[in-house]
């Protein structure tokens, strides 16, 4: 039996992510910050629930003594992510950007994804087939941001592509450190969910597909790359 962790997953990619996983034979821990809405998520689900707000060292380090206590690990899916609109609703540019807002961006995104990292290492190792999926963003790749023709050159932020950028970096160095894991980032593409104001064009079933693909991959299988549903992706 697999036991897969999946943080932020009471809406959006992260449950449509638990959805499939369940339906694959996973057991899995539904992590939420909001208590209410993990534990409504989770029933709908029929999976378990762990209250985990990956900016509270406490809230993170109580929700690996929970799960080890149930049993283990073997796959954690690093899902929480945020972006910052500004009062007019617009995505804050290079013009508008404060030292305020790329630190709440990159304490969710990237020191929050280190933080539940570093708390589940210890049950991963443990694991015959531990899995680490870090979820990214087309926007991380600096090849494709820089390119004119490129889809994702328009966009106008700058912390949520930094911070995507930083969590790439982050997966390279880890599955380097840690070659008995398959450690991997993904760009789900642009999805209509909360974070984007339900902007994206495509749905959660079709940006879960990749996400759900390497949190199912065996020991023999990749490790250190960057992938959307169509395979490896330019850094």
């Amino acid at each position: 039996m697999t036991t897969t962790l999946i943080t932020g997953a009471n809406k959006g990619l992260g449950f449509e992510t638990a959805r499939r996983l369940l339906e694959l034979g996973h057991t899995v821990y539904v992590g939420s910050r909001d208590a209410g809405r993990g534990q409504e998520a989770a029933e709908r689900l029929g999976a378990r629930f762990v209250q985990l707000d990956v900016t509270d060292d406490a809230s993170v380090e109580a929700a690996a003594k929970s799960v080890a206590a149930d049993g283990g690990l073997d796959v954690l899916v690093n899902n929480a992510g945020i972006e910052v609109y500004g009062p007019d609703g617009g995505i804050v540019g290079a013009a508008g950007l404060t030292g305020e807002v790329m630190h709440a961006v990159l304490e969710t995104n990237v020191v929050g994804l280190v933080r539940v990292t570093h708390a589940f290492l210890p049950l991963l190792e443990r694991s015959a087939a531990p899995v680490v999926v870090n979820v990214s963003s087309g926007l991380a790749s600096v090849a494709s941001v820089a390119d004119p023709t490129h889809r994702v050159h328009g966009y106008p932020g700058v912390a949520y592509p930094a911070s995507k950028a930083a969590v790439n970096m982050v997966t390279v160095q880890f599955a380097k450190a840690f070659p008995a894991m398959r450690i991997n980032a993904v760009e789900p593409g642009h999805t209509a969910t909360d974070l984007n104001q339900h902007a994206g064009r495509q749905t959660v079933e079709q940006g879960a597909e990749v996400i759900v693909r390497m949190a199912s991959v065996g020991p023999g299988g990749p490790t250190g790359g960057y992938f959307d549903a169509n395979g490896p992706l330019t850094w």
